[in-house]
This record gives structure tokens, sequence and C-alpha cells, in this order.
């Protein structure tokens, strides 16, 4: 399994550790933000593929933000599956 780690942007979690193997997530952990709602979010995302989590999530606002946590992890998601810069 390869771990990643993205610093997030506009949300209140900070950063996201993403663990993925074949393209389908083994786990996923946000630092900050609002606890039990991102435990759940991690839970129901473990075992899909990267790909339709990014279908589900992406563009998912909060409030008058521009993103919110699903959508960064979409975003993650998206910079790992094409090998970007900003994961680490």
């Amino acid at each position: 399994m390869e771990k990643y780690r993205y610093k997030t942007a506009g949300t209140c979690s900070r950063e996201i550790e993403i663990g993925i193997e074949n393209g389908i997530i083994e786990n996923v952990i946000f630092q900050g933000g609002c606890h039990g709602n991102l435990q759940g979010l991690s839970a129901l995302v473990k075992g899909m593929s990267a790909e339709e989590v990014i279908s589900r999530l992406e563009g998912i606002k909060c409030g008058a933000k521009q993103t919110s946590c699903p959508d960064q992890l979409s975003q993650a998601l998206k910079v790992i599956l094409n090998k970007k810069e900003g994961i680490n």
C-alpha cells in the first residue's frame, strides 16, 4: 500500500493522509476539521476506487466556501492518480 499526504486548502482540515493500493482506497485520515463527519467520510470511501470517490465528491462545497473536505479528498486523489506535485 502506498501512503500519501495532501495539504488541504480552504477547509478546516489541514491535511489528508491517504493509503491506496491498485487504485483502491485502503484508508483516509483527516487532520483537523469536523472529527465525527470526517471519520464517517473516511469509513464510507474505504474499499472504493479512487475514480468513484472523485466522481461522487468533486465539487461539493461547504457553505459559502468554494471547496469542502470531501472536495479536497477528491482533489488529493486526482493528484495521486495523475502523479502530480503536491503529494509527498
